[in-house]
């Protein structure tokens, strides 16, 4: 009897241990640079999937350079990386394992997973916010990057330093291609007229250059700045928030919307929960709840939409030539950086 009752304490302890195991197993250790808006998803993946988040905020640089350092020891903290711009995961490929969704194919051609290390699931653009009061007293419209040049403009425009802000490194690398001329986006990149732009917008309208990105758009709500070249997210969050005489303009010669990224470590060790994370954030769920519920843009073909957003189909867009601009990154930094500091 005694034997029986120890084989059963001991299937006992057998059986909540593989359960214990069972449950260890549905988490999920993300790392992200991501806002509060994009991490709002985290508890309807939560409740769709039965796995739990375990979440670390770090700033871009820092995820890459912790998840680079544990791959050396042959370790990882994370299963996810969630978040970050495609020129991080590029130069930053070998730390990262190919997997492409099954719900890639839902997505719009041009955001679908064309390497395999990285996935897209939202997009963001460069836009211009400008304070609709100030413009009404300069007497002035604007509609793109070519009424920028306008005389009543000088000293009135707002920027980060696009040598070292990536926001405004985006901004740069979008008026280089749209105002640029050539057959190709690396013809419009180089061209003349394209550096011929920057130099009168930066140098000729004495643009201000701020320490951060936050400081252009606060800039341009606080009445300081008339226009700021800033970024959507950030533009429509103050808006909704209630900002005042402000309105963001979606350049008429084109607007380049660059897609943030999802990867998974080499050496992650919850690989199931992470393709699963990677599968749910490009479904119809998801991709619902970014487009109505946060800033965040949608990326299937469906577009899903809010209030306060102005529709893709109601935006002149371009697109940049990612491979162009990482391989020629240090270079045109060093020569707007060239232009700022005159």
């Amino acid at each position: 009897m005694k034997k029986i009752v120890s084989l059963l304490l001991v299937i006992c302890l057998v059986l909540g241990i593989s359960c214990a195991l069972a449950e260890e197993e549905k988490v999920l250790r993300i790392c992200t640079p991501n806002s509060d808006g994009l991490r709002s998803i985290y508890p309807l993946f939560e409740e769709t999937t039965g796995i739990k988040i375990l979440s670390e905020s770090l700033g871009t640089g820092d995820c890459m350079a912790k998840i680079k350092a544990e791959k050396e020891q042959e370790y990882c903290s994370f299963d996810l990386m969630y978040g970050g711009s495609l020129a991080n995961y590029v130069a930053n490929a070998d730390l990262f394992q190919e997997y492409y969704s099954s719900q890639d194919e839902f997505l719009m051609e041009a955001y679908q997973n064309k390497l395999g290390y990285c996935t897209n699931y939202t997009v963001d653009g460069s836009v211009l916010l400008v304070n609709t009061k100030l413009l009404a007293e300069l007497g002035v419209e604007v509609n793109g990057y070519a009424d920028l040049l306008q005389p009543e403009l000088k000293g009135k425009i707002v920027s980060a330093d696009p040598s070292s802000s990536s926001s405004a490194f985006c901004q740069l690398t979008n008026w280089l291609l749209v105002m640029g001329e050539g057959e190709t986006a690396a013809e419009k990149y180089e061209s003349a007229a394209a550096w011929d732009y920057t130099e009168k917008l930066l140098a000729g309208q004495e643009v201000a250059i701020t320490s951060g990105s936050s400081a252009v758009y606060k800039g341009v709500i606080n009445g300081e700045y008339a226009v700021g070249l800033t970024y959507e997210d950030p533009c429509v969050t103050m808006i909704k928030d209630g900002a005042q005489d402000v309105k963001i303009v979606y350049p008429v010669e084109g607007c380049v919307f660059l897609p943030a990224q999802i990867g998974i470590p080499t050496n992650c060790e919850h690989l199931e929960e992470a393709q699963a994370f990677i599968d749910f954030m490009l479904s119809e769920t998801a991709q619902k709840f970014l487009a109505e519920q946060t800033t965040s843009r949608n990326i299937r073909v469906v577009e899903y939409q809010n209030d306060v957003m102005t529709p893709l189909a109601d935006i002149v867009l371009a697109y940049e030539d990612s491979e162009y601009v990482i391989a020629h990154t240090a270079e045109l930094k060093t020569r707007v950086g060239d232009i700022v500091n005159k």
